[in-house]
């Protein structure tokens, strides 16, 4: 059995859930990090040393790191599928995007995110805003361009690279923010807005 530690407004755990329910796995999830605490304690530690959320239990074995555990997923529930293909060159790409999320797209639409919607407005810093939703946006751009003429980020069905953008595709479109006119991007997104899963894990009020 699976069990996902974290609480379900963090993107991360999105991620994993969303993918969980796209493959029919029964999973339990354990509510840590934020106001549930118990990411300190020697126990989540010992399967986090970051302390930070989701981590992912299956019998004797515990993951880290929502794209490694999108990876472990794919690998040991759906080897060679289109999730994440066998084929060497096809797979590179996606670890690439799936890179690209967490290292360039990830800061500055947290910063955009933190600001927005977890900060006052008395509080927040709007010149920060408008320069993190400016990068934000330059790297939306990318995606839009890879998409193109394809359903998904890669082509015609999705893969874990739809999954790791896919949950901050809904906080670009549900935050008060004047973002770029990016009209591929917005039809890829109503298409993971028609998926139950999606729409289940990620496409939730704002907090």
């Amino acid at each position: 059995m699976i069990t996902v530690w974290g609480r379900t407004t963090s993107s991360n755990v999105m991620k994993v859930l969303w993918l969980i329910d796209e493959l029919a796995l029964p999973y339990t999830r354990i509510d840590a990090g934020g106001a549930f605490g118990r990411t300190d304690t020697q126990h989540y530690l010992a399967m986090n040393p970051v302390g930070l959320v989701p981590v992912l239990e299956e019998d004797d074995f515990s993951l880290f790191e929502s794209n490694a555990i999108l990876r472990y997923l794919a690998n040991s529930h759906v080897p060679g599928t289109d999730w994440y293909p066998a084929a060497a060159r096809e797979r590179a790409e996606v670890d690439a995007w799936l890179d690209m999320q967490q290292t360039t797209l990830g800061p500055p639409v947290g910063r955009v995110f933190v600001g927005m919607v977890r900060t006052p407005p008395e509080k927040r810093d709007m010149a920060a805003m408008t320069a993190a939703v400016a990068e934000a946006g330059r790297y939306w751009a990318m995606v839009d361009a890879r998409i193109g003429d394809g359903a998904f980020l890669l082509g015609d069905t999705p893969t874990l690279a739809d999954v790791a953008f896919g949950v901050h595709a809904h906080r670009w479109f549900a935050m008060p923010i004047d973002r770029p006119e990016l009209p591929v991007l917005r039809a890829w997104y109503d298409r993971l807005l028609a998926r139950p899963p999606y729409a289940k894990h990620c496409a939730q009020p704002l907090a």
